[in-house]
């Protein structure tokens, strides 16, 4: 019975489960070809850190993919931002907060402009972005044509994604050797999981959906919690938390908290699910696409910051390939290729798989070629997982 149960609950949460394997497999893998170096907290700490920009852009990509749409251009439109940001500081002298400001504002017009071309002007989103891609590339190299690489002198600006956020006991030798304060964070943030996992599946037996079976449920609750704590206990043993990944993570609350308990939300799902139905119900397809799109290019410009901060500079080359890299993650993180199915909190994990993979072949000094060819198959395995998923479901 209890067999039958765990094949019931694999096969039903099988899409939002696969991607916690794929990540302990690969941790797994690069712990031991490593001998423990890959899980050390100074290297998580630094794929956290890596993580970050394509993280933000998988957060964007997602409610793009869900409406059924792609969007080739974030890639350069964040490093041509991120090279903005850089000019309004060296060049016009502005403030690093009014040059973060400006870049945003850029961003959402950029992304806005786009949804003009697909929702108005009825350009296949793909076109529509690769026309984007063309301009935002030839824009970076034009911005950085005289100076090239732009040294970026501010510290408050460069600390987004090279600080930490500093301990507030470091005089506590209760556990000496780590961050305490990231430790309290860690066991916050264990404490806000389980309870809102609970409330969550109290409501779903209110409506009568169907959930796990309640002790697989307590197992769910305990795994979870557990690696969280390993987390936790692996970036306090560094600096603790950076900025960049609080940063992140605010942005994954925000979005998820827009997908999972407004109107919004609601509307881009049902967008993605069937178009048609959507508008027939009342719900405007090109108002939701201007919002997803216009969401898109302000996490682009977020993504730029993040990039030339952690950098210190802005270089021709950002953005290089953040559009694949942001698809891929949030392909790995579950978002289907038909729209309409996709989590905001799983890109994240998807773009830690996918970072993962890049950094543990670093430290084995795999070659380049090998290490896109193994990039690759793994977003290839990652569509092929959804669809087949589908075609059971179906």
């Amino acid at each position: 019975m209890v067999l039958n149960d765990i094949k019931k609950a694999v096969r039903q949460n099988i899409r939002d489960y696969g991607m916690y394997i794929a990540l302990v497999v690969i941790i797994g893998i690069f712990t031991i070809t490593t001998h423990g170096l890959f899980i050390s907290s100074r290297n998580i700490a630094n794929l956290m850190n890596q993580t970050g920009y394509i993280a933000v852009l998988a957060v964007g990509m997602t409610l793009v993919i869900i409406i059924r749409h792609i969007d080739l251009s974030v890639g350069f439109l964040s490093g041509f931002l991120g090279a903005i940001a850089a000019i309004g500081m060296v060049q016009w002298h502005l403030p690093w907060y009014l040059s973060i400001l400006v870049v945003f504002v850029l961003g959402t017009i950029a992304g806005i402009i786009t949804a003009f071309l697909v929702a108005k002007l009825g350009i296949p989103s793909f076109v529509a972005s690769l026309a984007g891609w063309l301009i935002y590339r030839g824009a970076l190299l034009l911005v950085t044509l005289q100076t090239g690489t732009i040294i970026i002198p501010d510290d408050t600006f460069n600390a987004i994604s090279n600080g930490y956020i500093p301990d507030i006991f470091p005089k506590l030798t209760i556990i000496p050797g780590v961050h305490k304060l990231t430790l309290l964070l860690g066991v916050f943030a264990i404490a806000f999981y389980v309870l809102g996992d609970i409330s969550g599946r109290k409501k779903k037996q209110a409506y009568g959906f169907e959930v796990l079976p309640f002790d697989m449920y307590v197992v769910k609750l305990v795994f979870i919690s557990i690696v969280l704590a390993a987390i936790t206990w692996v970036l306090a043993g560094y600096n603790g938390l950076s900025w960049t990944l609080v940063v992140v993570l605010i942005v994954v609350m925000i979005y998820h908290f827009i997908m999972n308990r407004t109107v919004l939300g609601r509307h881009i799902y049902a967008v993605g699910g069937n178009p048609e139905a959507a508008e027939l119900s009342g719900i405007s397809v090109k108002k939701i696409t201007y919002i997803v799109f216009g969401s898109m290019g302000l996490l682009s410009a977020l993504s730029g910051i993040l990039y030339a901060s952690r950098l210190q500079s802005a270089t021709t080359t950002a953005g290089s390939l953040f559009e694949l890299d942001s698809i891929a993650a949030a392909y790995i993180g579950g978002v289907s290729a038909a729209g309409g199915v996709g989590k905001v909190a799983n890109s994240l994990i998807g773009a830690i798989v996918y970072m993962s993979l890049t950094s543990g072949m670093n430290l084995m000094q795999t070659d380049i070629s090998w290490q896109y060819i193994v990039r690759g198959a793994v977003l290839a395995i990652a569509v092929i997982f959804d669809v087949t998923t589908r075609k059971t479901k179906a």
